[in-house]
């Protein structure tokens, strides 16, 4: 399936923008009678979005029955600002309303007794809220970000825990980005989601998106190995667009 792709001028619209398109999926699978799950991302987009969707009125029972999810987590201690659970709780997460037992967090370094037990944990409780028979929630959307070097969540380009296929979580020693020790979902647990949406803001990634968009599967670019079973959208502002007209 074709991905589609919506330009935004500029990082703040294009925030806007998905908050209120991730907001208009969740109300309508929430209002279907279906729990959402809605895995989030780091970096400055993801905080961004989340600033926005804390800034709509809601109605209560929308939020309170949706899941947070992280793609992906850097394992360091609880409350350090490198963490992505920390930026968003910065950008207002807990103004959402969704239940804190709902919001799914990576085991902090201050908690597990090393980056293996925190995977294996987050592992478990994904595959505690997951359909019977599968390892991972049906993601209703995963947003993601993408590095200039064409990395998504924590997996880097033509390291091997892009290949890891038998587990929905794997540790991630000595990452080429700081900090070095991380938690990410492998590519089987993204590709479970129904829509996965990059949310992309910079000139500097503008290559990446390319790259993105043009190849499949190509271990130098680990964006081109995830897609949504429903949809696959690229969210873009102006800069990362390289050219692409706005919406």
């Amino acid at each position: 399936m074709p991905a589609q792709v919506h330009v935004l001028p500029d990082p703040d619209r294009l925030a806007d923008a998905v908050a209120g398109a991730l907001l208009g999926v969740v109300a309508s699978t929430v209002r279907s009678g279906a729990r959402a799950d809605v895995c989030l991302t780091g970096g400055s987009m993801g905080s961004r979005v989340v600033a926005a969707l804390a800034s709509r009125d809601v109605e209560p029972d929308v939020w309170s029955a949706v899941h947070l999810w992280w793609g992906d987590e850097r394992f360091v201690p609880r409350g350090d600002q490198d963490r992505n659970d920390a930026q968003a709780d910065a950008a207002g997460l807990g103004r959402l309303g969704v239940p804190p037992s709902q919001v799914h967090r990576v085991p902090t370094s201050d908690v597990a007794a090393d980056v293996e037990e925190a995977a294996r944990s987050y592992a478990a409780e994904l595959a505690a809220h997951a359909p019977p028979g599968e390892s991972v929630p049906r993601f209703t959307v995963v947003l993601l970000g993408v590095g200039p070097d064409r990395h998504v969540a924590s997996l880097f380009p033509a390291r091997p825990e892009l290949t890891v296929t038998d587990r929905s979580t794997v540790a991630v020693t000595g990452s080429p980005k700081p900090p070095p020790v991380r938690v990410s979902l492998t590519v089987p647990a993204l590709r479970a989601a129904e829509r996965v949406w990059f949310v992309v803001a910079g000139g500097d990634k503008a290559e990446a998106v390319r790259a993105g968009r043009s190849v499949v599967d190509d271990p130098q670019a680990p964006v081109s190995w995830v897609r949504g079973s429903r949809e696959t959208v690229w969210w873009l502002d102006r800069a990362a667009a390289g050219g692409l007209g706005d919406d």
